[in-house]
């Protein structure tokens, strides 16, 4: 599993804003998307492309198109919807699936709730996006989920990370393909399986209690 945080002053100054508690819903949502463009460019440093050939005003020239079967966004319900927007601007030819998970808040064990992905995903790459990498629980299923239906690789990208859920992560899926983007790895969990210092519950923040 290859492991990328970033280092980067604009990335690093906008999870400054995001962590803090003052700070609104709309701006939250807004930082996420930007967060998340900035994040994209290394997370797709690997997708697929083809050679094509095109005119230019002046002749005709080689260039890259990305390559069929299309990758495909995988928002982890309900907190992941707030970085789609941000990922399908960079890659606008990638079609979108949706797979619910929900945390059991006493054993920290993920259930999958919801799906709307292809039956098949052979040879797909696949950008699986959740803002937080806790526990590790419920991404580290995602990843699964995807495999198990055939994905080729798999991306995942969170704002922010422990050494704890990369860990799990790492046990988890053992040789298969899988690259992890993180924003920030921050200290630890504390005993409710919070990040800390995190940013708080990143569904909550970014759409308000239900």
């Amino acid at each position: 599993m290859r492991v990328h945080v970033a280092d980067h002053p604009l990335i690093t100054h906008k999870l400054t804003v995001l962590r803090d508690a003052r700070t609104s819903s709309p701006v939250f949502r807004q930082l996420t998307e930007e967060l998340v463009t900035l994040l994209a460019y290394e997370a797709t440093r690997s997708v697929k492309v083809s050679p094509i050939e095109i005119q230019t005003p002046v002749t005709t020239t080689m260039g890259v198109k990305i390559s069929e079967p299309r990758p495909i966004v995988v928002p982890i319900l309900r907190a992941g919807l707030g970085m789609l927007e941000g990922l399908v601007k960079l890659l606008p030819t990638a079609e979108v699936g949706f797979l619910g998970m929900v945390r059991d808040e006493t054993t920290f064990e993920p259930t999958t709730y919801a799906e709307r992905l292809p039956d098949d995903l052979s040879d797909r790459q696949c950008f699986a996006i959740d803002p937080m990498l806790a526990t590790g629980g419920s991404l580290g299923a995602a990843i699964q989920f995807l495999f198990d239906r055939g994905a080729k690789d798999v991306t995942a990208i969170c704002l922010l990370g422990t050494p704890e859920g990369v860990a799990a992560i790492e046990k988890l899926v053992g040789d298969q393909d899988v690259t992890l983007v993180l924003g920030a790895l921050d200290e630890r969990l504390n005993e409710q399986g919070y990040i800390v210092p995190g940013l708080g519950d990143a569904g909550d923040r970014l759409y308000g209690t239900v």
